[in-house]
């Protein structure tokens, strides 16, 4: 995705403004840092941007996904709807916090549909994690209805979806807390990092302790500050921090490429009568970091995805037999005997992920493609780009 195509002097400055120091810790030695506080102006950076009043840069998308939950107050035994299409770290850090990930259907916007929740809500549902797959958002109102109507916290892992807005909104602050990613393959990287970012002052408050071994912060003295709970190590370093700060000040203008090329590659795919595309509840809102698009059935998107693998389309993803970002592939988690290989027991032994049924799901990532949208193209490669997604199409539907 955008960030790994723009490295420049940007990035290099900041990470030398770090190594010229010799400070590679975010917290403490004051006097030795020539006023650098790269995490600290990160954290500023991703704020100002989405409108946030409160942001904690941590070591990596999966962590900022388990301080959002452990902060939100979800914990064993709790109950926590998600949805079957997102990438599996979203399932790891809800187990890892002794929660239970309860799956459910997802709608055309590729997002956990209202009426998906609403079927699998119980008594124990403390959490929804709405996962904004692809850069876009669900169906935020009636969401946020169901969410209130059940006394359920809505949380957000955006870790795809950083410049992503809803009427106005950026998306993860419609919840409790939102989290990021800035790993190699996100819209701006750090390398690897995340963050969250909360109105939520009693969430904020939360937040740093859980990631860093529960310090409170307080005095100047870090071996002598108090530990008010336990917490762990998610926090991010200096390094990864001020690649983060010079990717984030280009966020704008990553945004707007995206959008311009997706306009562009959109409209020639349109001219194809049997293709949708993904339902966008705010299309200004759209981030636009991939097109997505529908064919009617399965053995049409199978022949497609033979044809753009043909041509050598770029940032080609069939979701649907990826590894990684959909249920039907995750082996390792219906698989009890290698969840019991673990040290130790973060699967319900009572809860059958092998038989989890989503035909709704199943039957919109079937016909699923995906492109990403690339921000470097010049006039040249968007065009041949354009032809050799138009020529593949136009070999399977005529």
């Amino acid at each position: 995705m955008a960030g790994t195509e723009l490295f420049g002097p940007e990035e290099r400055k900041e990470v030398m403004d770090v190594l010229e120091t010799g400070i590679l810790f975010r917290y403490g030695f004051d006097q030795d840092r020539n006023g650098h506080w790269k995490a600290r102006e990160f954290e500023a950076e991703i704020a100002g941007f989405t409108g946030a009043k409160h942001c904690l840069a941590c070591s990596n998308g999966s962590a900022a996904v388990s301080i959002m939950l452990a902060a939100a107050g979800v914990g064993a035994g709790d109950e926590v709807v998600v949805p079957p299409f997102t990438f599996i770290a979203t399932i790891e850090a809800v187990l890892w916090t002794g929660a239970i990930p309860v799956f459910a259907e997802i709608d055309d916007t590729l997002n956990l549909s209202p009426e998906g929740i609403e079927a699998v809500i119980t008594e124990k549902t403390k959490a929804v994690c709405l996962v904004h797959m692809c850069g876009s958002m669900a169906r935020m109102d009636e969401i946020i209805a169901i969410c209130n109507r059940h006394n359920i916290i809505l949380l957000e892992d955006t870790a795809q979806a950083l410049g992503a807005f809803y009427k106005g909104r950026h998306l993860g602050l419609f919840g409790a807390a939102g989290s990021f990613s800035f790993d190699f393959f996100k819209i701006i990287t750090a390398g690897e990092g995340g963050a969250v970012i909360t109105n939520d002052k009693d969430i904020a408050e939360r937040m740093p302790l859980i990631s860093d071994h529960g310090h409170d912060h307080i005095g100047d003295n870090r071996g002598a500050e108090h530990h008010p709970i336990l917490g762990f190590n998610f926090r991010m370093g200096e390094l990864n921090a001020a690649v983060g700060l010079a990717q984030a000040r280009k966020l704008p203008r990553i945004l707007q490429a995206q959008k311009v090329n997706k306009k562009r590659i959109k409209s020639a795919i349109a001219r194809f009568a049997p293709v949708t595309f993904r339902h966008l509840p705010d299309p200004d809102g759209d981030a636009a970091t991939f097109i997505n698009f529908f064919l009617p059935d399965h053995r049409t998107t199978v022949k497609v995805v033979e044809e753009f693998n043909n041509a050598d389309v770029f940032g080609l993803q069939y979701w649907y037999d990826n590894n990684y970002h959909y249920i039907k592939n995750w082996h390792h988690l219906k698989d009890f005997s290698v969840a019991a290989k673990l040290p130790v027991q973060i699967i319900d032994p009572d809860r059958n992920y092998r038989d989890v049924q989503l035909p709704k799901s199943d039957d919109l990532l079937s016909r699923l493609i995906s492109m990403i949208i690339k921000v470097s193209w010049t006039e040249d490669q968007l065009t041949d780009h354009i032809d050799k997604v138009t020529g593949a199409l136009d070999r399977v539907l005529g």
